[in-house]
């Protein structure tokens, strides 16, 4: 959900600015220059695309959007501009940019007759009507279910950048794509489409149109031996010529011994070819309780630019961000601050407490948020085998070196595991648990305002977009309340099925993933 104006928008205002300067009295040019901006910021609110996860580098979950609909009803078609079917599991959360939506699903429900069976699908759906551009598919890691979980899909949301889509397979591989696919040929260097898109023991079909052009490819469990646990999970952040990627690292499937405890969480991409150009060295691997969930963030102290990363461990790291790019080898990042989540918590041999639930290491499930110099992290017990409690944390992040005991501002507790990401908006954070629980919190007090109980699990994340808060849960109820200091719900409705992406605005439209739908909300849309 990006906020702000694009360069385009900007370099366009200062022309304005320029020429009425130029044409127009001090005065009269001052006022004019005064409703230009007005209107340039109506027009930005309205037209920006959400080309990646959460608030551009920051991962904040708000958008600027305005004009939203606080309710729809896919019954009657109130406020509905489409509804488009995916597979029958979709966990991913959309990405909208350049005329395009993309989501990750499964292929129960086939697109192209010539391939069938389980598969990791991202389709690529026209904004204006939901209909489909082209699909990349791609076979299961099928040597073992724990590295691509049968029928998951493809759990990664794309991360845009003009006519480039960059994105992490269900096979764990980075790839770098072209925004119109086949359609407008087979642009390379990569070449090999068609056998990437059928298993090893199947012969590569026709590519067609409606298939994905692949730039480049690089193979995360190929080049370094790092597998995915369950799924891959990656929204890849992009930082200059550089993408900066979760490697997913996490255990085998007995669930006593990191698959690669050696390999790096953290990985530096050359955008332009996919060469690997820097990692982590951090030894994360061997405290890695379940797997590497998180996604990495970036924020701007005292004007110098850190790259904060959530680890398998239950630590947040800030990093120096990578400047060139050595002409042989491969750089270490140069970590600048560490912050334990969980200081009290074992430290040695921490897979020997899966299934713990009164003690156990912690995990971090969502990305760090950087907001006005501080990093807020959801961190708790591992939803599936750790203890149970969780908290919201404020971190301050201009401090450099270990600040696991200056570090805290604040955290709120919760009484459940946490997957959400926060939301922080007009002093305030949004945040939701596992529990089925929405939080209001004052970032500078950490008290609540007010907690509303929602039917079912929630482990999609909030967004604030327009004074309103949106949710949906695994009960399939989706819910809008008021952004607001005082507890107001606008909405509630059920949809077709459960609910574990995050919703994101762009261009006054809300997209809302189902496991097998995807809807698009507009005001007044029937």
């Amino acid at each position: 959900m990006r906020t702000g104006h694009s360069a385009q928008q900007r370099c366009a205002a200062v022309r304005i600015t320029l020429w009425a300067s130029e044409s127009l009295t001090r005065r009269r040019s001052t006022a004019v220059l005064a409703l230009l901006g007005v209107l340039a910021v109506a027009a930005g609110s309205r037209a920006a695309d959400a080309p990646q996860w959460g608030q551009r580098h920051s991962r904040n979950m708000i958008s600027s959007e305005t004009g939203l609909p606080d309710r729809f009803d896919p019954a009657t078609g109130e406020n509905v501009k489409w509804i488009v079917p995916l597979g029958s599991q979709t966990w991913a959360t959309p990405t909208v940019a350049g005329g395009k939506v993309l989501i990750g699903t499964n292929n129960d429900n086939p697109r192209d007759e010539d391939h069938k069976g389980d598969r990791g699908i991202l389709l690529c759906l026209n904004e204006a009507d939901g209909s489909l551009c082209w699909q990349l598919i791609a076979p299961k890691l099928s040597d073992d279910i724990y590295k691509d979980w049968p029928r998951a899909g493809m759990c990664s949301p794309p991360t845009v950048e003009g006519d480039r889509v960059y994105m992490v397979t269900n096979r764990n591989e980075v790839v770098c794509l072209d925004l119109h696919g086949l359609a407008n040929g087979n642009d390379g260097p990569y070449r090999d489409e068609a056998r990437r898109m059928v298993p090893a023991d199947k012969e590569p079909l026709p590519l067609k149109n409606t298939d994905a052009d692949v730039i480049w490819l690089y193979d995360i469990p190929a080049e370094i031996g790092v597998f995915p646990h369950d799924s891959a999970h990656c929204s890849i952040l992009i930082l200059g010529q550089f993408l900066y990627i979760n490697t997913n690292s996490g255990l085998t499937g007995t669930h006593k011994d990191v698959r690669t405890p050696e390999g790096p969480s953290l990985i530096v991409l050359d955008k332009a070819t996919g060469r690997l150009v820097a990692r982590e060295d951090e030894n994360i691997g061997p405290n890695i309780i379940h797997s590497t969930w998180s996604s990495p963030a970036v924020g701007q102290v005292d004007g110098q630019t850190r790259v904060f990363f959530c680890g398998g461990d239950g630590v947040c790291y800030g990093f120096e961000p990578v400047s060139s790019v050595l002409a042989d080898g491969i750089a270490k990042l140069q970590r600048l601050w560490r912050f334990d989540c969980d200081p009290t918590a074992p430290k040695e041999n921490v897979q020997q407490y899966n299934g713990n639930r009164q003690v156990s290491p912690s995990n971090i499930k969502s990305m760090p948020v950087f907001h006005n110099d501080r990093l807020y992290v959801t961190v708790g017990g591992d939803i599936w085998w750790g203890k149970r409690l969780a908290w919201l944390q404020c971190i301050d992040a201009t401090q450099t070196g270990d600040t696991t005991s200056a570090g805290p501002i604040w955290a709120f507790p919760m009484q459940t595991h946490c997957c959400s990401t926060p939301s922080i908006w007009n002093g305030m954070a949004f945040v939701a648990d596992c529990d089925g629980n929405v939080h209001c919190i004052d970032i500078e007090t950490g008290k609540p305002h007010w907690t509303h109980k929602c039917d079912g699990e929630i482990w999609a994340s909030t967004l604030v977009a327009d004074g309103k808060v949106y949710i949906g849960t695994r009960r399939r109820d989706f819910w809008v309340l008021a952004a607001d200091k005082e507890k107001k719900v606008l909405h509630s409705v059920r949809l077709d099925s459960p609910m574990a992406g995050s919703p994101v605005a762009a261009k006054g439209v809300l997209y809302i993933a189902t496991m097998k739908s995807l809807y698009a909300v507009q005001q007044s849309a029937k």
